[in-house]
């Protein structure tokens, strides 16, 4: 099984930026977890802070993965462009967040990414990553 991890903007700065929302964990070290955790998973990883990138990203994991694991940021609440390439790919996504965005600002409250992806999970910290795998995971029944 092959899973992309694909982040959106500002996560490049994730265990240094606003640490009492997101945590001081980084991506780094949530890699090497993951990989430990899942030896029978290929990771890709990718991070921007450019919507066209992150919408190249989801269009080539078509064919070349098996689900995406999705942090799109604050794209989550903006970019109709990265919903639109989510919905029109066949490899399951899977959104996540590492905060509740339900309990955070009213406007981002509202996610354009949830009603194309296959789930949304939010406000477990970096583990919304771990449980977007599991999720992946039971999705495609290796």
């Amino acid at each position: 099984m092959k899973l992309l991890i694909l982040n959106g903007p500002n996560l490049n700065l994730q265990g240094r930026r606003d640490t009492e929302v997101y945590g001081t964990g980084t991506f780094d070290t949530l890699l090497d977890e993951l990989k430990t955790r899942y030896p029978q998973v290929e990771f890709g990883y990718f991070q921007s802070n450019r919507e066209g990138e992150l919408i190249d990203a989801v269009q080539e994991a078509e064919g070349r993965y098996d689900g995406v694991v999705l942090n799109a940021g604050g794209y989550t609440h903006t970019s109709v462009a990265l919903r639109d390439a989510v919905a029109a790919v066949s490899v399951p996504v899977v959104e996540v967040h590492i905060s509740s965005i339900l309990a955070r600002e009213e406007f981002r409250h509202v996610s354009l990414l949830a009603p194309v992806a296959v789930g949304s999970i939010m406000g477990f910290g970096l583990d919304s990553y771990v449980l977007g795998v599991e999720a992946l995971r039971m999705q495609v029944k290796e």
